[in-house]
């Protein structure tokens, strides 16, 4: 491919800026207007669920397109290259959750507890831990492709990571949480946010895909169906975080400095993780273009699911939903950088 013509989308090249004026706007509604947003907060499916109905509905909105780039017939191809889809399913659901919880608990509950406190300290944790534990699907193809992964690599292990999340994600989380913050998670509560966050979606893209490719054909369905729901997941996001930072306007403004306090070990998480994979990779003789993607796979988040999931099991105004907020503040910067290094270090590996 010709390195001189990779761009991001004008939305993703300045994904860390939008996130910060969602905050800055988020914060001045939340204080400017209380009232209008404690009835919002307090708009739920049920009574204690802690499933916002106008944040569920914006974040379907969000992961369903998302949900329909991925083709599950690739499963099928499992087998092609298995060390390196083998060695991104180590990391990413045996390394990775488990190394965040060791770093949440290290950094709040330790280093950062005089500044931060007990209450929160465990809901940070908790926040983290479910960011990690939900590995990244629809930005990963935009990484992959910044750093000429191989397409088909990337689209099995998004596959395959999807698959595992509706059987993995809510026990590790459970597990997690509840060892490294003392948390009470609501096995229940968790199950909710799986069905409406990931098998709802998940299950409405593939019968969506399969019918409109069979109707009109895969081209019409990349080029043309695909880009017209783009800025409806992108819109989605957006009013998301808003309504998140007005829900979080009062710790934000009193506890600025808790942004930056978050934010350190998930980044610390992001670099461990891709050095990992990407060094597994180097160790096993692993190609560049399964390497490279591997090692982005590894080190990123899908951070819808995240919001969505601690939204439903501690609140929209919880520490736990700031912590995964933070989660996509950082992501653009942190993975353009992993990205820039796997380009200057790809004579490191042999040609596939």
């Amino acid at each position: 491919m010709d390195q001189g013509k990779k761009r991001l989308s004008f939305f993703e090249r300045y994904l860390t800026i939008w996130v910060a004026v969602c905050m800055v706007l988020g914060v001045v509604i939340g204080r400017s207007f209380p009232g209008i947003i404690g009835a919002i907060r307090d708009f739920e499916f049920g009574e204690n669920t802690h499933i916002n109905v106008v944040i569920a509905v914006l974040i379907w909105l969000m992961i369903y397109p998302m949900m329909l780039k991925v083709d599950f017939k690739s499963v099928l191809g499992v087998g092609r290259r298995p060390k390196g889809l083998m060695i991104t399913l180590f990391v990413n659901w045996l390394v990775k959750p488990f190394s965040m919880a060791l770093l949440g608990w290290l950094f709040f509950k330790h280093l950062f507890l005089p500044f931060i406190g007990e209450e929160l300290a465990s809901q940070y944790i908790a926040g983290v831990i479910i960011l990690a534990a939900a590995p990244c699907t629809a930005m990963v193809f935009v990484w992959s492709y910044l750093t000429d992964g191989d397409p088909a690599y990337t689209l099995v292990q998004v596959a395959l990571n999807d698959l595992i999340m509706l059987f993995a994600f809510a026990p590790i989380v459970k597990f997690l949480v509840s060892g490294a913050s003392g948390l009470t998670v609501p096995f229940s509560v968790l199950l909710w946010a799986v069905f409406l966050f990931i098998v709802i979606p998940l299950t409405a893209g593939s019968i969506t895909r399969t019918v409109a490719i069979k109707a009109r054909g895969i081209e019409w369905f990349e080029k043309q169906f695909l880009p017209v729901l783009h800025p409806v997941s992108v819109m989605a996001l957006l009013l998301t975080l808003v309504i998140i930072f007005a829900f979080q306007a009062d710790n934000i403004t009193e506890k600025s400095i808790h942004v930056l306090l978050i934010a350190i070990p998930i980044i610390i998480q992001v670099y461990f993780n891709a050095s990992l994979v990407y060094g597994l990779m180097k160790l096993f003789r692993v190609p560049y273009s399964v390497a490279a993607p591997g090692a982005l796979i590894g080190a990123s988040n899908f951070f819808e699911l995240a919001v969505a999931t601690a939204i439903a099991l501690f609140g929209p105004g919880s520490g736990a939903a700031l912590a995964t907020v933070v989660g996509v503040l950082v992501e653009v910067p942190v993975m353009l950088s992993v990205c820039a290094f796997c380009n200057r270090t790809r004579h490191w590996f042999e040609e596939a």
